[in-house]
């Protein structure tokens, strides 16, 4: 771990003297050092350079994995630092640990979340990669997870973890220069971005495998480059010197824009992952209600994501369809076994089954704003809508469904990810592994 450490030290710092410093040592001692690390692996992990030490591609590939390692033992130390804790005090907090990948979603769950319950201790995890969460999951070191998955390379879920699909098929567009001749465009074909240089992040799960697969079903090669710092990334795009995938719900930067790609060839599908024995029904139920909530915010937002989803009814009702397969009892408080399996109740009030395929809610006056109740939105025809009335129902309004949930979030501070270096890579080059 000291060795790894070191490594990250370097790469976070982007210099020998810095990373001594914040180690706490001296100079010569972490140069002797590192020669030590590259003996060992066999080969050269920093390039010295004027502007400070660089990850070679060899070093890329070892601070790949050195990263999760370093998560998980820092999760390890801190949840026995805080059983021990628990064990000194002759009780067991109440709490919940969640993980996530990136997503702007993300912010509007944890705050829907928090705003239930303020006295739950929660955590939140920040990864890239959706494998290095589910280790988490397997590991006991989260609770539940929001992940995705790129299409033709599934996750490996852990034996004992369950999981609900979020969205069935979610499309990546691409963000451009807005001086890009295909900018003019609302949707732009593969073929017209085939002479641009593509990014990828080295540290995303089969990212750059599926854009491959894309690649080589289209008939194109490209030149692709990977680039784990997203500010690098962003500057990249706005000079016109690179395009990347980018989520349906993200915001252009500054010179940039984002659109949609003809026939949709790069899809994930995004899941909510947790551990039976950490959470109840309820409790999962309406940590999945306050996602989904969330992410429709965002879709609404989007006037392209939101075009895109009506014109997808299989995928829209597959996202606005009956809440649960097995919603809670209309008169069973929510409550959630965190950690030990104990009940916690909240104040808000029971979770209310909707009468046909409507979503489950929450009562009325439980949660912040105005949002349906099951009786508001039973009024009516209970016959299946299609998927233009579904979009314009669910998508056009401000109003989203809703359910009380069982914990909270305190989303912790997040470290800046450190600039990276720009790792090119030809047609032929194998993808760096974020295993």
């Amino acid at each position: 771990m000291r060795h790894l450490r070191v490594l990250c030290a370097i790469a976070d710092t982007g210099s020998l003297r810095k990373a001594a410093l914040q180690l706490g040592m001296t100079q010569p001692s972490l140069t002797t050092q590192l020669h030590r690390i590259e003996r060992a692996v066999g080969g050269t992990l920093f390039t010295r350079e004027q502007t400070g030490s660089r990850p070679t591609a060899l070093g890329h590939s070892v601070l790949s994995r050195a990263r999760p390692v370093i998560a998980e033992m820092a999760a390890l130390v801190a949840a026995a630092r805080q059983e021990a804790r628990e064990a000194a005090g002759g009780e067991r907090a109440r709490r919940l640990r969640i993980g996530s990948v990136g997503s702007r979603a993300v912010a509007a769950w944890l705050r829907r979340v928090h705003e239930r319950l303020p006295e739950t201790d929660t955590t939140i995890q920040i990864d890239i990669s959706a494998n290095a969460l589910l280790r988490m999951i397997a590991a006991d070191q989260l609770d539940v997870a929001f992940v995705h998955e790129s299409e033709g390379f599934p996750v490996r879920l852990p034996p004992d973890a369950e999981h609900r699909v979020l969205l069935a098929r979610e499309p990546q567009f691409v963000a451009l220069t807005s001086g890009h001749p295909a900018a003019a465009r609302q949707v732009v074909r593969l073929a017209e971005l085939a002479e641009d240089t593509w990014m990828v992040d080295p540290t995303a799960d089969h990212e750059y495998a599926a854009m491959r697969r894309v690649f080589r079903a289209a008939g194109l090669n490209p030149r692709v480059v990977q680039v784990r710092d997203n500010a690098t990334a962003a500057e990249l795009v706005a000079s016109g010197e690179a395009v990347r995938p980018c989520q349906p719900t993200s915001l252009p930067g500054p010179g940039t824009v984002v659109r949609r790609l003809q026939g949709d060839p790069l899809t994930v599908r995004l899941l909510l992952v947790w551990r039976p024995r950490a959470l109840g029904r309820p409790a999962r139920e309406a940590l999945y209600e306050e996602l989904r909530a969330a992410y429709l915010d965002l879709a609404q937002a989007s006037p392209a994501y939101r075009a895109w989803l009506s014109g997808h009814g299989e995928v829209l009702h597959g996202l606005l369809g009956p809440s649960t397969a097995d919603p809670p009892r209309a008169d069973a408080p929510v409550a959630a076994g965190l950690a030990t399996g104990a009940g916690l109740a909240t104040g808000a009030g029971p979770v209310t089954a909707a009468t046909g395929a409507g979503p489950v809610t929450a009562a009325a006056g439980a949660g912040s704003g105005s949002r349906p109740t099951a009786a508001n939105r039973s009024n009516g025809s209970t016959a299946p809508a299609g998927p233009a009335a579904l979009a314009q129902r669910s998508l056009a309004c401000s109003a989203t469904p809703t359910a009380t949930v069982s914990a909270v979030t305190r989303p912790a501070t997040r470290t800046p990810e450190p600039p990276a270096a720009v790792q090119a890579s030809t047609a032929t080059e194998a993808p760096g592994s974020s295993a």
